[in-house]
C-alpha cells in the first residue's frame, strides 16, 4: 500500500475523491443497468465490464498525466485548440447523428464513438489558461489582451452551440469566470456581459423568425417552458427523478433496492444521482455525493492559490470549476432546481470517452498540485534564472 500512495502525487485528498467516485459509479451503474441490459441481450455483465474498463483506462490516463510536468500543457494547448476546432467543425458537418443531435464522432476502424466537446472543453480552458498568462500584463487593453483570448471562446462556444446549448453555456460561463479570476479589469467584463446578453438576444430571435434554421433551437425552448409547467409531458424525466429521490428516505436502503431502474429513464447516465438516492438515501447518497464534488473543488482552489505559476493557479481553476459546475448542474436537474439538460454526472455517470476525459482534467490538476506538495517539484518550479535569459518560461509556459 505504501509503494503504491508513493507512486500517486500530488494532492492525496483529490485522489481519494476520485476514487471514491469510480467505486460508487461501479456499484450505482451495475444496479442500474438492468433495464438497458434488458432491451439489450439481457447480459448486464457486459455493459458493467465496459463501464470497469473505461474507469480503468481514465484512471490510468489521469496517473500518466498527473506524473507530467504541467507547463507541457501551456505548449500543448496551441496545439490541442486548433485540433479542437477542426474536431468540432468535423463534428457539425460529418458526425454521428443520435437523438437528433450530432456531437459524436466515431474513429475510424475501431467503431469507437466520442464527444468532440469533452476534449474540447479541456482544451479551450488551458488555452484561455495561457493566454492570460501571457497577456496579464495588457489586460488593461481590450483589443490587444483581452480580445485575443476572447475569440478563442467565441468561435468553440459557437460550433458546439448547435448541437449541445448546455455544454457551450457551462464552458462559456467557466472561461467567463476565469477571466475575471485572471485580472481582467471590472469594465471589460460588463462589456463582456453586454456581449453575452446581445448574443442571447439575437440567438432567440432568429430561432423564432426561422424555425429549423437553428437545429434544437425548439428542443432548448420547451425544456425551459416545460420547467416551469408542473403539467407539461416533457417534464417526465424529472417528474420520475423525483419518485425516486422520495423513494429513498434519508437513510440508504442498500445497494439492489432501488425498483426507479425499472422506470426512470437513463437511470445509469443522466438521472443517476437520483438512483443512488432512492439506494443510499438523501443522507449518505445525496449530501455525501455533494459534499465529495465539494471538496474537489476545495483542494483544486488550494491547489490554484498555492502553486508557484500563474498558468498552473488559472489551469487548476478551470478545469475545477468546470468539473464541479456539471456536477452540480446535473445534482440540480434531478432534484428539480434546473431545466433537463444531458450533463452526465462526472466520473459517476455510465459513459465511454467521457470518463477518460474527466480523468484527463483530474489528472492535470494533479499535475499542478505536485509543485505545491513535492519538494523536488517546488524547487523546479521555483528555479532562479538568470538575469538576461528571463523570458515567458518563468511563468510555465513556452
Amino acid at each position: 500500500m505504501q509503494a503504491i500512495l508513493k507512486r500517486l502525487q500530488g494532492d492525496r485528498v483529490i485522489w481519494m475523491v476520485a476514487i471514491l467516485l469510480s467505486i460508487v459509479s461501479l456499484l450505482a451503474v451495475y444496479s442500474s443497468i438492468s433495464s438497458l441490459a434488458y432491451k439489450n441481450d439481457g447480459n448486464s455483465l457486459k455493459f458493467l465490464f465496459k463501464h470497469l474498463m473505461m474507469l480503468v483506462l481514465g484512471l490510468g490516463t489521469m496517473f500518466v498525466v498527473h506524473r507530467m510536468k504541467f507547463r507541457y500543457f501551456s505548449r500543448l494547448s496551441q496545439i490541442m485548440f486548433w485540433v479542437a476546432v477542426g474536431m468540432l467543425a468535423f463534428t457539425l458537418f460529418f458526425g454521428v447523428n443520435y437523438n437528433s443531435a450530432t456531437r459524436w464522432i466515431r474513429i475510424p476502424f475501431i467503431g469507437i464513438t466520442f464527444q468532440t466537446s469533452d476534449f474540447a472543453k479541456i482544451a479551450l480552458i488551458t488555452h484561455v489558461a495561457r493566454l492570460l498568462n501571457t497577456n496579464r500584463t495588457i489586460l488593461h487593453d481590450f483589443w490587444k489582451g483581452v480580445w485575443p483570448i476572447i475569440w478563442p471562446i467565441l468561435l468553440v462556444c459557437a460550433l458546439i452551440l448547435p448541437a449541445d446549448f448546455s455544454t457551450a453555456a457551462l464552458l462559456g460561463a467557466t472561461c467567463f469566470l476565469l477571466l475575471f479570476i485572471g485580472g481582467v479589469p471590472l469594465k471589460h467584463m460588463l462589456k463582456l456581459v453586454g456581449i453575452g446578453i446581445a448574443g442571447l438576444a439575437l440567438l432567440y430571435l432568429v430561432g423564432k423568425a426561422a424555425p429549423g434554421l437553428i437545429p434544437r433551437f425548439d428542443t432548448w425552448i420547451a425544456r425551459i417552458e416545460n420547467f416551469n409547467n408542473d403539467d407539461a409531458d416533457g417534464n417526465y424525466q424529472i417528474d420520475f427523478a423525483q419518485v425516486a429521490i422520495n423513494e429513498g428516505g434519508l437513510f440508504p436502503s442498500g445497494p439492489g433496492t432501488g425498483n426507479s431502474r425499472n422506470f426512470l429513464p437513463h437511470p445509469y447516465s443522466d438521472m443517476i444521482y437520483a438512483f443512488i438516492i432512492e439506494e443510499y438515501g438523501a443522507i449518505l447518497g445525496g449530501f455525501g455525493l455533494l459534499l465529495l464534488y465539494l471538496i474537489f473543488m476545495y483542494r483544486s482552489i488550494r491547489t490554484a492559490t498555492r502553486t508557484p505559476k500563474h498558468f498552473g493557479g488559472l489551469l487548476a481553476l478551470g478545469l475545477g470549476f468546470m468539473l464541479t459546475f456539471q456536477a452540480l448542474i446535473n445534482m440540480a436537474v434531478a432534484v428539480k432546481l434546473f431545466p433537463t439538460t444531458g450533463q452526465p454526472l462526472p466520473l459517476v455517470s455510465m459513459g465511454g470517452t467521457s470518463i477518460v476525459f474527466t480523468c484527463l482534467s483530474i489528472g492535470m490538476i494533479l499535475s499542478v498540485s505536485r509543485s505545491v506538495y513535492n519538494k523536488e517539484e517546488w524547487e523546479v518550479e521555483n528555479e532562479i534564472i538568470p538575469e538576461g535569459k528571463q523570458n515567458e518560461n518563468n511563468y510555465g509556459i513556452a
